[in-house]
């Protein structure tokens, strides 16, 4: 069997900013001790038996990764594991998911890679960022009116560094067909992969056991450390008036129960309506609480990364005319 194939040489921003973030964001605000907090890559390197980061990146830059799968996370986002079984990274996913996920990250979950196509929430471990997986709005070398989606089925995925800074600016310029990727065209030999599988069949076999070894002994970690089962806070029960509201000043309250995310005001600080006072995060999305109307942050009554009743009091506003 021969298949019509394509491969596409990707930028990736190694342990991007934006990732940094969704994990920072994640321990804040979801699982502070997760195993796999506060590096993906670190984890990555440690449940597969590998001796230090640097092997997990000249594996993923170095894997061809075959698609084998499109949509899996909305917008052409590609589901592929690599041909060589010797690159076959494996990972646990996150456990419960990250509310939060950068638009076109790069993570492996199990034994397959995925782009996220949109930003949202997520579980894969973290590698890096690439560029869009989706253009709805333009026709470019890479993007068909019929075919928003950039890849293909079988279509082999390589990966190139670039520093985040440089994957912002190609970030900026692909979508609008200013920057142009790297697309080989050839043909899939079934028979040629099934021989070159039994070359390398031995090699294999070892990366295999060792990599299960590895996965073993990091579970059993995860038991000794009391990590291996993550347990949800106790439910606080409703909220309670605990906040007493001056003359004068209105109580800006939670639309729900969540975990706060960010403050963005303080004491003293005067507010327009309409402007952000706090973000939550709950449901695996971010939620703003505005204030109601013009005037001044009298007193904030919650606390960055603390849980939140619905109608617990988050901050009073001295309401001005």
């Amino acid at each position: 069997m021969m298949l019509p194939a394509r491969t596409v040489y990707l930028p990736l921003s190694w342990d991007d900013p934006a990732t940094q973030l969704a994990i920072r964001k994640y321990m804040q605000s979801v699982r502070p001790d997760a195993p796999w907090c506060p590096s993906n890559i670190e984890f990555i390197r440690r449940i597969n038996g590998l001796n230090s980061i640097d092997e997990v990146r000249k594996i993923v830059f170095n894997a061809n990764y075959l698609v084998l799968g499109l949509g899996d996370v909305y917008l052409g986002a590609p589901v592929a594991t690599p041909l060589d079984p010797r690159h076959r990274l494996v990972t646990t996913k996150y456990n419960p998911a990250r509310t939060w996920t950068a638009e076109n990250s790069v993570g492996i979950g199990g034994a397959y890679l995925c782009v996220y196509g949109m930003e949202g929430p997520g579980g894969y471990q973290f590698v890096g960022r690439t560029v869009q997986m989706w253009n709805t709005y333009r026709s470019t070398q890479e993007f068909q009116p019929d075919a928003p989606w950039l890849l293909r089925f079988f279509d082999q995925i390589r990966f190139f560094p670039v520093s985040a800074q440089e994957l912002l600016e190609i970030r900026d310029a692909f979508p609008h067909g200013k920057y142009n990727l790297r697309i080989e065209h050839h043909d899939f030999s079934m028979r040629k992969y099934q021989e070159y599988l039994r070359r390398i069949g031995d090699e294999a076999t070892e990366f295999k056991a060792r990599q299960e070894a590895a996965f073993v002994a990091e579970r059993e970690r995860w038991a000794a450390a009391g990590q291996a089962e993550f347990l949800e806070p106790p439910d606080q029960g409703p909220a309670v008036s605990e906040v007493d509201v001056p003359e004068g000043c209105e109580a800006v309250r939670s639309p729900m129960s969540a975990s706060v995310w960010q403050i963005a005001v303080e004491p003293g600080q005067r507010v327009g309506a309409g402007e952000r006072i706090v973000i939550l995060e709950a449901m695996k999305m971010e939620f703003v609480v505005v204030a109601p109307a013009d005037g001044v942050v009298e007193l904030v009554h919650c606390a960055r990364g603390g849980m939140v009743t619905a109608g617990q009091t988050l901050a009073t506003l001295r309401v001005q005319a």
